[in-house]
């Protein structure tokens, strides 16, 4: 669906916000999403954004009818593991194990058959299933030696399971292949490696800390500042508050 360049341009700015803000600030990106929502409601896109957005905010129904949407739209199976996910978040794990036995799974790429791999496996250990868990993460996968962008997940799911089944010793060898295959920090696999392991962290900056507020406490108190340079900073700040710029809105 086109839409009216001016439109189409708040639209993609809202939509920018979104992805921007999605890790960082999960709220401010679903308010971000809502205008857009707003703006182009049936944008395939739009309703794929605001899926996300309430997703990543545990809006779990909302981002479920967001994905349904997207997927009338559009035809595509692609969201078919996160709407499998968002059925586990509303307490649902048999209908996410259900859909995960469903035909649209065969027209998933590799990257979204193992997606869905997880999903099952997440719904198994919400049923109390932990052994079926183990056993549904087990595949080509995860044997392979190849590295791709989901293998750390996989790799920490399943040392996640064996854990959970107190096989502890496997699940200290598979988070040490989880953290190989992490170049990008996205677990954290080293943590769990280390309460393993028994290794604790102190923060070595506590002390510094006391002493700064020690030597904060005895220092001289600096000069006052006049009553006309006060009245000048209220002025700057009102000025800066003016220039704010908030999310692009209808």
């Amino acid at each position: 669906m086109s839409l009216p360049k001016t439109l189409a341009e708040d639209v993609a700015r809202n939509l920018v916000m979104v992805a921007r803000l999605l890790d960082e600030d999960p709220e401010q990106a679903y308010a971000y999403s809502r205008i857009a929502l707003r703006l182009a409601s049936r944008v395939a896109a739009v309703r794929e954004a605001a899926g996300f957005a309430a997703y990543a905010t545990q809006k779990y129904a909302e981002a479920l009818a967001e994905f349904r949407a997207s997927r009338r739209m559009t035809g595509s199976v692609e969201l078919w593991p996160v709407m499998a996910d968002c059925e586990r978040g509303l307490g649902r794990p048999e209908r996410a194990m259900a859909m995960a036995g469903e035909p649209e799974v065969q027209k998933l790429d590799k990257a979204g058959q193992v997606e869905m791999r997880l999903v099952a496996a997440g719904a198994r250990r919400d049923m109390g299933q932990i052994d079926a868990a183990i056993v549904t993460l087990q595949s080509s996968e995860l044997a392979s030696s190849a590295v791709h962008p989901w293998t750390p997940r996989l790799r920490y799911a399943y040392a996640d399971a064996l854990l959970a089944a107190g096989r502890e010793d496997e699940a200290r060898e598979w988070f040490g292949k989880a953290l190989e295959a992490d170049k990008d920090g996205s677990t954290d696999a080293s943590d769990r490696l280390a309460e393993l392991d028994g290794v604790e962290f102190v923060d070595a900056l506590g002390d510094d800390d006391e002493d700064a507020a020690t030597s904060s406490a005895a220092a001289p108190a600096a000069p006052a500042v006049s009553d006309d340079l006060d009245e000048e900073d209220d002025e700057d700040d009102e000025d800066d508050e003016d220039d704010e710029d908030g999310p692009v809105k209808a």
